[in-house]
């Protein structure tokens, strides 16, 4: 199979990366494997353990990794299970670890999975298929109040209220069963000026749901600080987030993190002896320049924030 996938900030991310060829490497979300591959290459006698939570990515990995399959973990797990999966690959510490969040562009590709509201499809959005809860759960037995509440949270909706009560109304008739009924029901519950912005009228809404499915945001903090204490002094830990919720969830934890001592200011002294963990390498959000965003559009809310483990932090 040729292999064209182009992995989002692919450059970028090796760079933060600064990979040795002995060094140890973690691809928590392994997707289509682009990120993996360019690391595997890099190394000789290191090691690279790949996560996902989707077999259909562990299955597809073997042969786009076939090369490199000496040096690679693959591991089907969801990266909220990463202190578990790296003590049982007998990891005591990495130098490097990448999490490219949110859905993968084969999930997004795959009508049958139901994550787009572009295709015909059976609710789902289950990035593990053999997770128990799917979306036809959350939207035709979760509340009124929970969807509202996910749809404004997850989905920063400014309409959720009215969309969430279209839903109740029109699963009391029948469940809803698929992904176009479900966007009917959203842009019937929107006014014609919604209708017309450039934006899917339907995009937040999926979004909130596939979010709630999946447990996403939930996730996101306790690994960050999990991947954090995994690392070896001076490893680098690299996260791509698509939206502004996950992105504030990196900002805020990686700058707690990076903070020390938690000491009142008037304090002449630090008291309390907390030490900064890890120190950010970028100010600012590294994003997608002109020509990986003409190449790949689905780049463009994309941002890569990147922290270095401090070296004298105790472990």
């Amino acid at each position: 199979m040729e292999y064209t996938h182009k992995p989002v900030l692919l450059h970028e991310c090796i760079d933060a990366l600064a990979i040795r060829p002995d060094g140890v490497y973690v691809d928590g979300t392994l997707g289509r494997a682009g990120h993996s591959r360019e690391i595997a290459k890099r190394l000789t006698t290191g090691r690279l353990i790949c996560i996902d939570r989707d077999m259909a990515a562990i299955d597809a990995a073997k042969e786009r990794l076939a090369p490199y399959l000496d040096r690679v973990t693959l591991v089907h797990s969801n990266f909220s299970e990463l202190e578990s999966v790296l003590r049982q690959a007998g990891v005591t510490g990495a130098d490097g670890m990448l999490f490219d969040l949110g859905v993968s562009s084969p999930q997004l590709d795959d009508g049958s999975r139901g994550f787009s509201y572009m295709q015909d499809a059976p609710l789902d959005m289950r990035m593990d298929r053999s997770a128990p809860l799917s979306a036809y759960e959350v939207v035709n037995t979760w509340s009124y109040e929970e969807l509202r509440r996910i749809l404004y949270d997850y989905g920063e909706e400014r309409y959720a209220p009215a969309i969430a009560k279209a839903i109740v109304r029109t699963r009391e008739t029948a469940p809803v069963a698929t992904t176009l009924e479900l966007v009917e029901i959203i842009k019937g519950a929107m006014p014609p000026a919604a209708l017309r912005e450039k934006q899917h009228p339907a995009k937040r809404s999926f979004q909130a749901i596939r979010i709630a499915v999946n447990g996403e945001l939930d996730a996101l903090e306790p690994m960050l600080r999990s991947a954090v204490d995994g690392l070896n002094p001076g490893g680098r830990l690299a996260v791509i987030t698509f939206h502004s919720l996950e992105d504030r969830i990196v900002k805020r934890t990686l700058q707690e993190m990076a903070k020390g001592c938690t000491c009142p200011p008037e304090f002449p002294v630090c008291v309390c002896g907390k030490k900064p963990k890890i120190k950010i390498l970028t100010r600012r959000p590294v994003v997608s320049g002109a020509a990986e965003l003409e190449e790949n559009p689905r780049a463009r809310s994309a941002k890569l924030r990147v922290a270095e483990k401090c070296d004298d932090f105790d472990l």
